[in-house]
């Protein structure tokens, strides 16, 4: 059986809950296709973020990496193409506020994601959930993650396979803020089964 890291998020800025957080809790220790999930959080820090990530591959020691983010506004899964070497962007939870910064200096302007994205939005689609490719991470914590994990994969484990996926948010969210798409939290849940199920699929 093989291993995946599944990552979330902690609640931050406005958003007093994250359904990342929930989905990676809720399918830790579960085995969806040909993997494990192992299902860890991270925090929503610029300085500590990345370490931690790098921390849980070192101990699980995973196949495969797969983090989860949120974006409040999009209305479809969106698995993430390209992951670039800048943080930029609001105050994370410890108040830090990068500008124009670079990630780490020693790495490449940007990483493409190994995850089979085309693969996991089609079978998104044909099970009936909006889906589509994202070509901008952002340059906030889950840009920050998800190019640490493909800088690590790419200079010690090529064969591990990386990527980042930004989900809606849930009912709870829209009821709390309006005006933003949202998806029910069992919806948001078995489209990141599909992924991994497209995952497994791609091997």
């Amino acid at each position: 059986m093989k291993k995946l890291l599944l990552t979330g998020f902690e609640p931050f800025l406005k958003f007093t809950v994250n359904p990342t957080m929930k989905i990676v809790e809720e399918l830790h220790g579960e085995t969806i296709g040909n993997y494990k999930v192992y299902g860890e959080v991270l925090p929503v820090d610029f300085a500590s973020s990345g370490s931690k990530l790098l921390a849980h591959i070192e101990k699980i020691k995973p196949d495969a990496v797969i983090s989860l983010g949120l974006a409040g506004g999009r209305s479809k899964i969106t698995p993430e193409r390209i992951a670039i070497n800048v943080k930029d962007g609001d105050a994370d939870n410890e108040g830090n506020k990068p500008t124009d910064e670079v990630i780490l200096k020693e790495g490449n302007d940007g990483y493409f994601s190994t995850l089979p994205i085309r693969d996991m939005v089609n079978q998104l689609q044909a099970s009936g959930f909006p889906a589509a490719i994202s070509n901008s991470a952002g340059t906030y914590l889950c840009n920050n993650v998800m190019y640490m994990a493909l800088y690590f994969a790419h200079e010690f484990q090529p064969n591990m396979k990386c990527g980042f996926i930004h989900i809606p948010a849930s009912h709870e969210l829209a009821i709390q803020h309006g005006g933003i798409p949202s998806w029910s939290h069992e919806d948001l849940k078995k489209s990141v089964s599909i992924c991994i199920e497209a995952l497994s699929s791609d091997e």
